[in-house]
């Protein structure tokens, strides 16, 4: 394994965020092969370097990546709210070091992705690399504009940049029609807002991609590690190597 930021050594063994590495090495409390290190953007190879945190050796988790489907009424955070619980109560036994991939709103459903590996998250997530992520959305009326131009010119929508989908298809029906749309980024409920300067009202929203994942027959509140092909179409997306295949956990696949 290639060397990785002292910060992110900690984060990833679960003893305290990126930010928060500062202060345990500020108070003397870590040590790499016995020395206190310099800041905690040193080089560790978690390989071979012994990291230390009060005299207690540290580990980093075995790499997982896995995908939910997740149903309303769940937020897309660590932490549930008053008035609804979080995804990762559906992902019972998760370690903390597991991060979600973007995020859902409370009332959408679908495609969820999550991994211990931050980076990859990060790239997956960022719109440098347009990760394509593709939605099914029931709506009532119809669109103000054809597909044509929504592809060549984008859809505006409020308070930001247009949005410019590279594939886009309406399927009418009684209650108005099915939306079914490709974005490559994620800005925050973007396919709502998308939606509303087409004129169309959202009767219900569901993730069925991320990148080169699909939710498939996967049920809602049920999850499922990642094949390892998933795992090397990820990375490859993504600009980054593929780790070594770890041997997957038990799926809960419904």
């Amino acid at each position: 394994m290639t060397t990785i930021r002292l910060a992110r050594f900690l984060a990833r063994a679960g003893v305290t965020s990126r930010r928060g590495a500062a202060d345990l090495v500020r108070a003397g409390r870590v040590a790499i092969n016995g020395a206190p290190p310099r800041g905690p953007g040193d080089p560790v190879d978690p390989e071979r370097d012994r990291v230390t945190l009060d005299g207690r050796r540290l580990g980093m988790p075995v790499e997982a990546w896995f995908a939910l489907n997740k149903p309303p009424g769940y937020v897309t955070s660590r932490l549930a709210s008053a008035r609804f619980p979080t995804v990762f109560d559906l992902l019972p036994g998760a370690s903390r070091s597991f991060v979600s991939v973007g995020r859902l709103d409370v009332l959408s459903e679908g495609l969820l992705l999550f991994t211990t590996d931050g980076v990859l998250a990060g790239r997956l997530m960022h719109p440098r690399w347009q990760v394509p992520r593709t939605y099914r959305v029931w709506v009532t009326g119809r669109p103000r504009i054809t597909e044509r131009e929504a592809l060549a010119r984008g859809v505006p929508v409020e308070g930001g940049e247009p949005v410019r989908p590279s594939a886009w298809r309406f399927l009418p029906d009684a209650k108005g029609g099915r939306l079914e749309v490709r974005l490559g980024e994620g800005r925050s409920r973007i396919v709502r807002r998308m939606a509303a300067s087409l004129g169309l009202g959202v009767r219900r929203l569901v993730r069925i991609g991320y990148g080169p994942i699909t939710l498939g027959t996967l049920g809602p509140g049920r999850s499922r590690p990642l094949r390892p092909g998933e795992v090397e179409a990820l990375y490859g997306v993504a600009g980054l190597g593929a780790p070594a295949p770890v041997p997957s956990r038990s799926s809960r696949e419904a």
